[in-house]
Order: C-alpha cells, then sequence, then structure tokens
C-alpha cells in the first residue's frame, strides 16, 4: 500500500537522498522543542537506516512524506507499535510524525495523516491508533484533534525513554481514535 498519495503528497519509503533533510528535521531546534535532545548527522542517519529496515521487514513504521509534485521530501508520518509498556499495552498503534519548520502551516500533516488514518484502520484493521504529546505541544496536540482523536486522560503517562534532566518533557497526554469513530467521522458508519 506505500507509497500511498494524497492531492498534495507523497508518503513513501526513505531513500539516501533524503538524509540531509532528516538530519534537518532532527536538529532544528523549533522541530525537537518538546524532545529531550536534538541529534546529530550521525545520529539521524542511524536513525533512519532503522526506520527503513523496519519498514523493509514489516511495511510499517514511519515513512518518508514528501511533495507529490516533486517528490522533495519535507519531513516523516506513520504508524508504529509503541514499544511503551506499561504504559501502553503491547500492540498498541501510534500515528506520529514530523515535519520542516519551513513547511510548517500548511496543513500537509493533517492531510498525510488522515491518508494514514485510512491505511491504519482500512489497509491493516487496526482497531484503534494513539498519538501523544507533552501537554506544552499545542501544535501537535491541535493537529491530534483535526484527525479526530479525543484526549484520554486515564491513559496518561510519564515517559520512561525521557531522561530526568528534562522533567518538564516526561508527563505525555494519551489522544485516540478507535476504528468505528473514525468511520463515523468518515461518513461509512
Amino acid at each position: 500500500m506505500i507509497p500511498i498519495e494524497t492531492p498534495r503528497l507523497r508518503i513513501r519509503n526513505w531513500r539516501d537522498d533524503d538524509r540531509p533533510l532528516f538530519a534537518e528535521i532532527n536538529n532544528d531546534p523549533k522541530v525537537m522543542e518538546f524532545f529531550p535532545r536534538r541529534r546529530s548527522r550521525q545520529e539521524s542517519d542511524a536513525l533512519m537506516d532503522e526506520a527503513r529496515r523496519r519498514i523493509d521487514e514489516t511495511g510499517f513504521g514511519f515513512f518518508a512524506l514528501a511533495h507529490r509534485q516533486t517528490d522533495e521530501p519535507i519531513g516523516f508520518i506513520g504508524l508504529a507499535y509503541t514499544e511503551l509498556e506499561p504504559f501502553l499495552p503491547a500492540g498498541t498503534v501510534e500515528i506520529g510524525w514530523r515535519l520542516a519548520h519551513r513547511v510548517w502551516g500548511k496543513g500537509y500533516v493533517t492531510e498525510a495523516g488522515e491518508a494514514m488514518l485510512h491505511h491504519g484502520f482500512v489497509a491493516h484493521g487496526h482497531a484503534e491508533i494513539v498519538s501523544f504529546a507533552v501537554k506544552q505541544n499545542t501544535r501537535s496536540i491541535a493537529v491530534m484533534q483535526r484527525f479526530g482523536l479525543r484526549h484520554d486522560p486515564a491513559r496518561d503517562f510519564d515517559h520512561p525513554r525521557v531522561p530526568a534532566t528534562a522533567p518538564h518533557l516526561r508527563h505525555h497526554l494519551v489522544h485516540a481514535i478507535t476504528r468505528d469513530a473514525w468511520l463515523k467521522r468518515q461518513g461509512r458508519a
């Protein structure tokens, strides 16, 4: 099912010529504001290699997000298993994204996210998709709400991979949407 195309975007696997963009977004202080640290070029390259490996092995993960007309990469989006037990049970599927700051505010994440939700609920048959962010990350929370995800306070958690040196980034709010709620939003219920 990948690549996926929307009116303006293409969701596809990573290529070697995407490395500069991937390094840019992982080291940009605005993009990484709500993460405990930025990544070096070497760390970004290793992370991209891991993303490609997971996609190649499973067809699932965080994909490159590119302009449809030019195929120029602008960020990433995808679905992945959270691997955050006991906070989120095994099998919980997360939608996540990161976008180059220079293209913020154009609705790209909302457009691509709707396509990824369709992919997750229709192609993969997931029962629920979640996303999470720190409370201060109002931009990402607004995107989650545009997707139809709703805050589930009973599932909020302190992220175990956020170091003690960044206590303001530990507590995460969980937003979720079920397949049935998504279908209702699509007028298919």
